[in-house]
């Protein structure tokens, strides 16, 4: 390691420390050591201490002895005459910096909080500070799945404002996430971003935590929660935690601008993590191999092949579609929101008539690449108007199949989406489509909306798409026609769909997606149960086999039936076995009292049981409280996940709950005696339809939310009033 760069980053680490040191003795002075301290609703405490040394942090008292650990830690600040041969006093330093960042971190949120907390920036509020779980989760499954190939940490400010939005654009071009910390010479790259209008917060993935460089340890935090959360990894297996950042989650730093001692103790934590430091300005390289993939710190960088180089410096793999559009184009778009004032045109909502209709037609049907606009284009209109709006996409392919036209139209709000300036919303004919002044300023016409849907569709389905052509309809005569053809093509789906049960198929589909994150965790979809991330039922992973016949979605042929009841096949047995590294014998589709479906993380809801109600409880990771069974979502969230098998808990998508298979092995919907009353309200027009199903038609209000119960015994006391039907049923356990 550079003797200036292992020098200046040991400097750093004492200076962190003694500002620490002094927080922590101002604090305890002030509040006693039993004040709670932690990042709200976390179930990891405060992350980087507890998944790399297992130290619990809850109290102000607790942090003395992280204090001490940490400074035991930091080796003599070095005479800048002295060489340090070795990387390991620095590495040592950099993670103690980590520790102090968040002892320094937690104090703030017991003093006065200067974050938002909440998802995005506030009008007189930038900085966001920690995540939560819920975003946590939210955002985890995109890295999952690939959407979101990994994270930037920025630290500190390019040297002009157009520099810091090319910056942030052609990052959020490759689908990574941007975390912004620390400034140079008094200002953020955040702060560059908002006096240019760009909107900011995970939803865009330009994530402002904090102007302090201490904030920079929430990038950290971030890492090791997914290593907690998605891997498995046991708090305090700090070799895990670490290799699991090195190999499954690809980030690294960006340093912008003057980079002083404590941002070199920043940039060596981060090495502990096998993530680099790619520099603008000319400070010492790291350039050998070791702990990172390739190089620990390049510097010298110009701003134009800044990103370019940082890729390929963390071997990260992106792969952008190009689209011949003149707006921005990539998946952290999907979350910019158009104001009104900021709409150009609209159509559907509440206002006019819009759907969007996929079908299949025969080869010669198609022309492929043509784009129709039938009706006013963009420039026929006036800024402000509303118009009626139908997108008509026909495809034809050797491989496609009638029940992949539902899979295909709902991608389409994540292709428009994706352009920036664009607005959508919904599906079928119940969209909501904006188009931004900005957006039609850069010369956005309807037919790009065709451009980017052929473009998407010949990229991101090869195997079933061979041609495909778009019509675009703005006139409204002709979107009605079109909108009534597509609402009987709705209800013909809507009608297979549901006639399709776990019985009448013989084969089920794999998802082994999560497993570059919990590599033991294996999903079984079945029609009547879908993916525990709610992203994918049995036609998904049908039409996913078609599109990618390697890929994670495999088709797993029943066998023999070994249990009809608790759902257990012999061939969806060995091939659990085979694809989690041998380590599950055996699992049952519709019990989690006796060997239940694993969980990798990114699940929409947790289902617990309540030993004492002979009933269950389901808390969706929307809802931040306290549950009935003594734990938060996040702290369930961190017992279930990891591809465990954990008899009475499971993690599930949501609308598994509407099910009738859902947990039908154990008594069924009629187990349910509470869940956050959103998600009831959410779910009640289902959970009717299924509770008459049961014969138990006013079972809804009989299901106890936290209006009326945060305990187990409230629970109980509110069945008891209601004459719950799980009172009756035969004991769980």
């Amino acid at each position: 390691m550079s003797k200036i760069i292992a020098s200046a980053a040991i400097r750093g680490a004492h200076k962190i420390a003694k500002r620490a040191e002094e927080n922590l003795k101002e604090a305890l002075k002030k509040h006693g050591p039993d004040k709670k301290v932690e990042f709200p609703n976390t179930g990891y405490y405060l992350p980087v201490i507890y998944g790399i040394t297992g130290m619990a942090v809850s109290t102000l008292g607790d942090m003395e002895k992280v204090l001490a650990y940490s400074k035991s830690l930091l080796p003599s600040v070095p005479s800048e005459k002295v060489w340090l041969p070795y990387l390991a006093p620095a590495l040592d330093a950099g993670m103690a910096t980590l520790f102090m960042d968040e002892i320094i971190e937690a104090i703030k949120y017991v003093e006065s909080p200067p974050y938002t907390m909440s998802s995005e920036p506030t009008d007189d509020n930038l900085w966001l500070g920690a995540a939560d779980d819920v975003i946590m989760r939210e955002r985890g499954i995109e890295f999952v799945d690939g959407s979101a190939p990994g994270f930037a940490a920025c630290v500190g400010a390019a040297p002009t404002n157009e520099i810091a939005v090319k910056i942030a654009r052609e990052l959020q071009e490759k689908n990574i996430y941007v975390f912004m910390s620390a400034s140079a010479d008094g200002k953020s790259m955040a702060e560059q971003l908002k006096e240019e209008g760009i909107q900011m917060g995970w939803e865009t993935r330009l994530v402002p935590f904090g102007k302090d460089i201490t904030a920079t340890v929430f990038s950290a935090g971030f890492a090791t929660r997914a290593a907690l959360s998605f891997g498995g990894v046991k708090p305090g297996d700090f070799r895990k935690v670490l290799l699991y950042n090195k190999n499954r989650i690809f980030a690294f730093v960006l340093a912008l601008g003057e980079v002083e001692d404590e941002k070199y103790a920043q940039a060596v934590g981060a090495v502990n993590y096998g993530f680099p430091t790619i520099a603008d300005t000319d400070i010492p390289q790291i350039l050998p191999t070791g702990i990172c993939t390739y190089e620990h710190v390049v510097s010298n960088i110009p701003h134009d092949k800044l990103v370019e180089r940082a890729i390929e410096v963390r071997g990260l793999k992106v792969q952008v579609t190009k689209i011949d559009i003149p707006v921005a184009y990539g998946s952290a778009f999907e979350g910019e929101r158009i104001r009104g004032e900021d709409t150009y045109v609209e159509f559907g909502g509440t206002k006019t008539h819009a759907f969007e209709f996929l079908r299949m037609k025969e080869m010669d049907e198609v022309e492929n690449g043509k784009i129709e606009v039938v009706g006013k284009d963009i420039d026929d209109i006036k800024e402000g108007e509303r118009l009626p709006l139908g997108v008509v996409i026909d495809v034809a392919g050797r491989k496609m199949q009638e029940d992949f036209e539902s899979v295909l139209e709902r991608q389409v709000h994540h292709m428009i989406n994706g352009a920036e300036g664009i607005f959508h919303m919904g599906q079928r004919n119940i969209i909501w489509v904006r188009v931004s002044k900005k957006a039609k300023n850069a010369g956005f016409k309807f037919h790009h909306f065709g451009k980017i849907l052929i473009a998407k569709l010949a990229a991101d389905y090869p195997a079933i798409v061979d041609k495909a052509q778009v019509t675009i309809y703005t006139d409204l005569e002709k979107v009605d026609r079109m909108m009534e053809e597509a609402r009987k093509t709705y209800r013909h789906r809507d009608e297979r769909v549901r006639g399709m049960t776990d019985e009448n198929v013989d084969t089920f589909y794999s998802c082994t997606l999560c497993q570059s994150f919990a590599p033991n965790h294996v999903c079984i979809i079945t029609p009547e149960r879908l993916g525990l991330c709610g992203a994918y039922n049995w036609l998904d992973g049908k039409a996913a086999y078609e599109i990618n016949p390697t890929g994670p979605n495999q088709p797993v042929k029943k066998g023999d039936t070994i249990d009809a009841v608790k759902g257990q096949w012999k061939n969806v047995n060995e091939f659990v076995f085979a694809k989690s590294n041998q380590s599950l014998e055996r699992f049952n589709a519709y019990s989690m009292m006796e060997d239940p479906m694993t969980s990798c993380g990114c699940f929409e809801c947790v289902v617990a049981v309540l030993p004492m109600t002979n009933g269950v409880m389901i808390v969706n990771r929307e809802f931040p409280e306290m549950t009935p069974c003594g734990m938060k979502f996040s702290t369930l969230a961190g017992t279930v996940g990891g591809g465990v098998q954990l008899p009475g808990f499971i993690g599930i998508g949501r609308q598994y709950i509407t099910s009738k298979k859902f947990i039908s092995a154990d008594g069924g919907l009629k187990r349910l005696v509470w869940m956050p009353k959103e998600l009831k309200d959410t779910l009640r027009s289902e959970l009717q339809k299924r509770a008459e199903e049961e014969g138990v038609s006013d079972f809804v209000d009989k299901i106890a939310d936290e209006t009326v119960a945060t305990t187990e015994e409230e629970v109980i006391a509110h069945m008891q009033k209601v004459s719950h039907p799980a009172l009756e049923m035969p004991p769980m356990f």
